[in-house]
């Protein structure tokens, strides 16, 4: 609980319930364990909420603690100092910033849902960009073993203009496309697919994703009426398209869309989480570009992407494989004896001979058929001619004994 105050710096009982204490049945364990923490002088309770939530920070001996067991990688929030009145009477807070209550309110739901621990998060995250402006994130979240390595999001509670958004998005995609200090910019712009990331910053700070783009980014809407966050969400993907929709890959053949240079953008709402029985783990995420609520992890992923890409390419393949079988078939000699079309063995003959034959048009038993014709035709020839030969031996011969006899 203290190192969860320390990343998040103020809490009502809920948010730390619902992060910490996911399976009780209410707050009730983690509200005694706030009282006990606060007789220790770690805790204090800074102020009550409109909902009459109290809410909890931590003390300068808790903030030691908390910074004590944290791990060093983890961004400590600032502490906040109690405050006194010209009496030296204490002050309450000055309130709970609504946007500060909605910001722990969903990394306390993602939590409970099984996406991280209290340490999978840190809040206000600097993305310095060349220009001299910083883009700074509500929560980053890292839970690879729930299948999400790491996502950025932004609470949104309806108070600024859906063009803000867009140009976070905007911001969000010039960060992605920075360099890495000593980065071959030739290489990194004759890169293709997933190899640009090699190249980019984001990789050397952020791990891989698991999926084609780049590091995917959140928009949970909260506040207003359910009819007024749905329409912020449909201005958001209209406005930001380019963003997150990819390219198509070359070829009419193909329906499948590159994503490796797109940011995955999904939308959900606070109040849309919280209604449903399995929170953030159910189907209360919609990938802009697409209609349905899905699971966080069906709305990352990319059954349209490099997955269908691969699949189109060999039905591609196949196909013209296909035609240039219809097409050979169609030069395909036939026999101009018997009519009959070559064999794969006999064209090729044909078309490796260096000299032409008459017997090229002829199949291979017409051909094996027409050199034995001529072979018996030779025998016949040559043995009328020896039969000849031998009459007219004999006849000689009989001659030569008649002219004997005579004399």
């Amino acid at each position: 609980m203290l190192k969860a105050l320390g990343i998040f710096q103020r809490a009502t009982a809920e948010h730390l319930w619902r992060m910490l204490r996911p399976g009780d049945q209410h707050d009730r364990c983690t509200r005694d364990t706030l009282n006990a923490l606060k007789e220790e002088g770690k805790v204090r309770v800074e102020t009550r909420l409109e909902s009459n939530h109290q809410l909890w920070v931590l003390t300068e001996r808790g903030h030691k603690e908390a910074k004590q067991l944290l791990p060093k990688s983890v961004r400590m929030s600032v502490l906040r100092k109690l405050e006194y009145d010209d009496d030296g009477e204490p002050v309450d807070g000055e309130g709970f910033d609504e946007h500060a209550a909605a910001v722990t309110m969903t990394a306390s739901v993602l939590t409970g849902a099984g996406f991280g621990t209290p340490l999978s998060w840190q809040t206000e995250i600097a993305h310095k960009l060349p220009y001299g402006y910083t883009q700074y994130a509500d929560l980053t979240m890292r839970a690879p073993d729930a299948g999400v390595p790491a996502m950025l999001l932004e609470i949104d509670r309806a108070n600024e203009p859906v063009d803000d958004l867009t140009a976070k998005l905007r911001r969000y995609s010039d960060w992605f496309e920075l360099l890495a200090p000593k980065a071959d910019s030739d290489r990194a712009r004759a890169a293709r697919g997933a190899a640009v990331h090699g190249f980019r910053l984001w990789s050397r700070i952020y791990p891989a994703t698991g999926r084609e783009g780049y590091v995917p980014v959140a928009f949970v809407f909260t506040g207003k009426t359910k009819a007024q966050r749905a329409s912020r969400m449909r201005r958001l993907e209209k406005t930001a398209r380019r963003y997150f929709a990819g390219a198509p890959y070359a070829g009419a053949q193909f329906t499948a869309v590159d994503y490796h240079q797109a940011v995955p953008v999904v939308v959900t709402e606070l109040e849309r989480i919280t209604a449903d029985p399995e929170g953030a783990a159910g189907k209360v995420w919609r990938r802009l570009g697409r209609e349905e609520w899905q699971t966080l992890n069906e709305a990352l992923d990319n059954p349209d992407g490099e997955r269908l890409y691969a699949v189109e390419v060999e039905q591609s393949r196949k196909r013209q494989a296909e035609r240039q079988a219809v097409e050979r078939e169609a030069q395909r000699p036939v026999c101009t004896q018997c009519a009959t079309k070559f064999s794969d063995e006999r064209w090729q003959s044909t078309r490796q001979s260096s000299w032409r034959s008459e017997t090229d048009g002829l199949c291979r038993p017409c051909e094996t058929e027409h050199f034995a014709r001529i072979e018996a035709e030779r025998v016949a020839q040559r043995e009328a001619e020896e039969a000849t030969a031998r009459e007219a031996a004999g006849a000689d011969a009989k001659k030569n004994r008649g002219l004997f006899r005579r004399r």
